[in-house]
């Protein structure tokens, strides 16, 4: 049983990696105005996440203040 699953791993590691070199030599005829979109597309992107994070940000400090106030011993 155990020389079947090392034969399988070598197997599968050997064959790995010529899979993923497989795609041979692409050549990539994108020109300015695709860069230029994806670039926009990625500025709507970070546009969306950083008010995203901040407003997350503000949720956690909302809660640990809140949960700091009930842990915090009774005054009389």
């Amino acid at each position: 049983m155990r020389a079947l699953i090392t034969t399988t791993l070598a197997t599968i590691a050997t064959l790995v990696p010529m899979a993923a070199f497989a795609s041979g030599g692409r050549v990539d005829e994108s020109g300015i105005f695709i860069w230029v979109f994806l670039g926009f597309c990625a500025m709507i992107v970070v546009a969306q996440v950083v008010p995203a994070v901040l407003l997350m940000v503000g949720m956690a400090k909302g809660v640990a203040s809140v949960v700091k106030e009930e842990m915090a011993p009774a005054k009389k």
